[in-house]
């Protein structure tokens, strides 16, 4: 049975939420913690990979208690209503550090709170994204699900880059730590009521029924499925790419750019590129699909991508200080991050019929995990790298406070982490994929050909 238009739209709604939620920590933790909090970067960003590490052993084994789950309302709805009222909690909590806290305790206080998010969004990001092959049919169908629900996905993304600051600034009365604390009251709500639709109208249709793996069966099915692991390595790279330049974009603009009304031109700024990502993946991926394949698309928005992040370092290092001339180069940079956040859905949904083939078994679970553990992955990677960039170009309130502004020294720095280190990421991920990847259009259908005839 087709997918009905209220399924589509609360699993899109669904998407929105869970989003608005990820991009609130991978966006503004970082900067919640070092410069409003006073938390050195160094520590905040030791935090952030630490955290990572442990979702490295945490992913992997949520999805295979996801697989192994059986009860009346499915494997999936039931983590995925967990995960996401423990997550919310936790999300508030986190944005919630006691004024009494310093030092040390504040450096705790961060870092178990961070874990603990990290947990609770795995618990229900697995089954979220894991849904897709079991209650779509291969195809069309599927590629359409990834694209609307990678739309909504990034529509969260947008609002949450748009509406952050101005909602924090007008909350807390001007008072950033008192604005962020009920700016994500607000958001934990949202994401909890958006979460609840989708598990009311989504329902499994069908999925192989087979023997639940151990564990240690599921790290096989992984290394043993080298189209997931190339797709991995993938999101890994453009992710990492995308997320060092969102990182450092409130500080530059804040300590860049400057002004009173710095705010106001990264809430535009993100506003242009918020509104540019949801058309490219709503309007430009499948326009550009009606002329190239899959892989095409997506060789076509690495170079897109480069080109802007050229565009956008040329600008800079010319000491280019408006807005408007930055949107040029902006808008190739979000063109290409929206087909491509499309486009690495569908490959790594497409990866789980590939492994079946070869391995025998269907891994959904297993298969999403490693999506949701290099995307944080690769938040805790750029975070990482944002921190070391603060640090050694000394980039903080108190500095940028102590004179009219930064050194050249330390604008240099800020602005080529921001450009070059994305350029690198997504000539290595090119590389990677042109080498590696072997499932084509023509390739699926055979794959499929092939599954259909020994069922």
């Amino acid at each position: 049975m087709r997918l009905t238009k209220a399924e589509k739209a609360s699993y899109g709604l669904g998407a929105v939420g869970k989003d608005m939620v990820y991009m609130l920590s991978a966006n503004y933790v970082l900067y919640y913690y070092q410069d409003i909090l006073g938390v050195s970067a160094i520590a905040m960003g030791i935090i952030l990979m630490a955290a990572r590490i442990f979702d490295a052993f945490n992913d992997p084994v949520m999805g295979v208690i996801v697989a192994k789950t059986r009860t009346r309302w499915g494997r999936f709805r039931p983590w995925l209503m967990i995960g996401t009222v423990t997550n919310a909690f936790v999300l508030f909590l986190m944005y919630s550090a006691p004024p009494e806290l310093n030092g040390k305790g504040l450096v705790a206080y961060a870092a178990v709170f961070y874990i603990l998010w990290g947990v609770t969004y795995t618990m229900m990001d697995i089954p979220f994204w894991s849904m897709i092959p079991a209650f779509t049919e291969s195809g069309k169908e599927r590629e359409n699900l990834s694209t609307l629900a990678r739309s909504c996905a990034g529509l969260g993304d947008a609002l949450i880059t748009i509406i952050t600051i101005k909602c924090v600034l007008a909350l807390g009365h001007g008072n950033e730590r008192a604005g962020f604390k009920m700016f994500a009251l607000i958001i934990a709500v949202i994401f909890i009521l958006f979460i609840t639709i989708t598990c009311l109208k989504i329902k499994e249709k069908s999925t192989v029924d087979v023997e639940s793996p151990s564990i240690g069966q599921m790290f096989r099915a992984l290394i043993q499925n080298d189209q997931a692991m190339t797709v991995v390595v993938a999101i890994v790279l453009i992710n990492c790419s995308l997320y060092v330049t969102s990182n450092l974009l409130i500080y530059f603009f804040k300590y860049d750019m400057g002004g009173e009304g710095w705010s106001n031109s990264y809430t535009l700024f993100n506003t242009f590129g918020g509104g540019v990502q949801i058309i490219s993946m709503m309007i430009f991926f499948p326009l550009f699909r009606k002329f190239m394949s899959t892989i095409k698309v997506f060789y076509t928005s690495i170079i897109l991508a480069v080109t802007g992040y050229g565009i956008l370092l040329v600008m800079m290092m010319a000491g280019v200080t408006s807005l408007y001339p930055l949107l040029a180069p902006a808008f190739l940079i979000f063109l290409a991050f929206g087909m491509l956040t499309v486009l690495t859905t569908i490959f790594l949904a497409n990866t789980v019929d590939y492994g079946e083939l070869k391995n025998g078994r269907r891994d959904e679970s297993v298969i999403f995990s490693m999506q949701t553990f290099v995307v944080k992955l690769a938040s805790g990677v750029s975070a990482m790298l944002a921190a070391i960039c603060l640090q050694v170009f000394n980039i903080s309130k108190n500095t940028a406070a102590a004179s009219s502004s930064l050194s050249a020294g330390s604008l240099a720095g800020l602005r080529l982490t921001m450009t070059v280190l994305p350029i690198i990421g997504l000539c290595v991920a090119f590389v990677v994929f042109r080498k590696k990847f072997l499932l084509s259009d023509e390739k699926l259908n055979d794959i499929n050909k092939e599954l259909e005839s020994r069922r």
